[in-house]
């Protein structure tokens, strides 16, 4: 990311009244997932109902930070699907409205979705950030975090964020990194299998290199897991010492912090 976002929050149901010194939430009879509903916190049972007034407050705090920066579309990366893995006693999570969301990295989606599919990563049935390259960032957290970043103060989101019971922190995302932050690896296992058999960290490969050999967008951070194929491997090879062989291993180019 080559410019820095002014702005940045951390907003959660979490009151930071009770984080330590060390900003550890201790209120350990709290719900962090919609997976908690039906189990009992401080002697009352959380219910679905509850859980949708708490997921309505972060989408439409969400929609307001739109709003208020002015972008017209978004663009996903770092994208995960866990739908298959929704337990048949959770399906009651899954609205039909799901199914005709088809999203794919790097992929620009109209504000129009944009509800549906923050629906669909607060249900943990995807994971993805969506971001505006130098404008706007939203990015979820485990245990019902988010954070978001825009080059406006967001007066009337932050305060639409309180009114529906949501503390708003300027807090710097923990996912928004510079690309001197980023590091990336090649990491190959047996094909089938889900061990890491080796890695390789990759350095001094410009980004636009990245970008275009994984056929990604100028706005692109190039964070994430992407699998690879032999139309990568000549680019790969000259910066390894392992001799890639895609007929035994798997490989997968990892970025992260």
């Amino acid at each position: 990311m080559s410019h820095e976002i002014k702005y940045q929050w951390r907003i959660t149901k979490y009151n930071p009244d009770f984080r330590d010194e060390n900003g550890h939430y201790t209120r350990v009879e709290d719900w962090t997932s919609p997976y908690d509903i039906g189990k009992t916190f401080n002697g009352q049972a959380f219910t679905f109902e509850q859980y949708l007034r708490v997921e309505s407050a972060y989408i439409n705090t969400i929609l307001m930070f739109i709003k208020e920066s002015k972008v017209k579309s978004l663009r996903v990366i770092w994208l995960e699907n866990h739908k298959s893995k929704v337990q048949r006693k959770w399906q009651f999570l899954y609205e039909d409205e799901f199914q005709h969301i088809q999203l794919e990295e790097d992929m620009v989606i109209n504000l129009e979705d944009v509800p549906t599919i923050c629906k669909m990563i607060l249900r943990e049935l995807i994971y993805c950030q969506l971001l505006v390259k130098d404008q706007l960032f939203i990015h979820f957290g485990w245990d019902y975090y988010m954070y978001i970043g825009t080059n406006y103060q967001s007066t009337v989101a932050i305060d639409l964020a309180i009114n529906n019971g949501l503390y708003v922190e300027s807090f710097q995302s923990p996912y928004y990194l510079s690309q001197e932050e980023i590091i990336r690896v090649i990491q190959w296992g047996l094909i089938g299998d889900n061990v890491i058999a080796g890695e390789e960290e990759l350095k001094k490969i410009p980004l636009k290199e990245y970008q275009n050999i994984l056929n990604l967008s100028y706005e692109h951070p190039v964070t994430g897991m992407f699998k690879l194929n032999t139309q990568h491997k000549d680019f790969f090879q000259r910066f390894l010492s392992h001799k890639m062989d895609f007929s035994t291993y798997e490989y997968y180019l990892w970025c992260n912090d």
